[in-house]
């Protein structure tokens, strides 16, 4: 009797030691998250053919298995589409011509709206990356579960079309991100491909002239250069094969993703 009664007025010692664990671990939980720094990837343009100045530091980005420039003498092109607007068809024949090959980083919009383009760039020999289920910020998710979701529920649909796995080859939508992030993606099997080369092309209703866009892309370019540019603008679909032959008339030879 004694020992039940001993029993309970531990109880309530015992309840409020529970409730303080829970309430430290949820706070503790909260702090980690809140002090995830996010970064905005941009590049500064300094001189002329000359690899821009990014503002990570590289041997971070080394750590987590995150890419923005391949080998000397070569340049990766990479396509980003969050939607479908007649653009890509007109690209898809410019890197054929060419015999080039690139990575177009696709959404859950996308794959779900253009299955058999997507199968078509598949065919041709292209690269198909993952640029997010929802193409949210990512940098707001809270969780490594989230994040994981966004690239598996992609990985799945494209599995669905294809009948093949997604290349693990990762490109955080807006160029949002924190290192953690870029972490998970690592223990995902993924790569983390930013870019260093990129002008503004995504305003579908402003986009730049055909002048305006080689002189940029022919300025820009630099030794191992991934390129990122957008399959929704019209302007680069009309430059597309012009550019591949300037930039091979500057002693450029175009490799792909898988060779980082």
């Amino acid at each position: 009797m004694n020992k039940r009664k001993e029993r309970i007025k531990l109880l309530p010692i015992l309840i409020v030691i529970v409730i303080v664990l829970f309430v430290l671990s949820y706070f503790n939980k909260e702090k980690v998250i809140t002090t995830m720094k996010v970064n905005n990837w941009g590049l500064s343009f300094q001189e002329k053919n000359t690899c821009p100045v990014i503002d990570i530091d590289k041997k971070e980005l080394e750590v987590s298995e995150a890419y923005h420039l391949g080998k000397e003498n070569k340049i990766y092109l990479t396509f980003d589409a969050g939607f479908e607007n007649g653009n890509t068809e007109k690209i898809l024949e410019a890197l054929k011509k060419n015999n080039v090959k690139a990575c177009f980083f696709l959404v859950g919009n996308y794959l779900e709206k253009e299955p058999e383009l997507v199968k078509k760039i598949v065919a041709e020999g292209h690269i198909v990356g993952n640029h997010t289920y929802h193409h949210k910020d990512m940098a707001t998710l809270n969780s490594k579960e989230e994040f994981i979701k966004e690239l598996e529920d992609l990985e799945i649909l494209y599995r669905n079309i294809t009948s093949s796995d997604m290349d693990k080859f990762y490109r955080p939508p807006q160029g949002k991100f924190t290192m953690e992030q870029l972490q998970w993606a690592k223990e995902a099997g993924y790569k983390s491909i930013f870019w260093s080369l990129a002008y503004v092309d995504w305003e579908v209703d402003n986009q730049p002239s055909k002048e305006e866009a080689i002189e940029k892309l022919k300025e820009r370019i630099h030794p191992g250069a991934i390129v990122l540019l957008h399959s929704t603008s019209q302007t680069n679909a009309e430059i597309m094969d012009e550019i591949i032959c300037e930039w091979k008339s500057m002693g450029y030879e175009f490799g792909t993703l898988d060779e980082l």
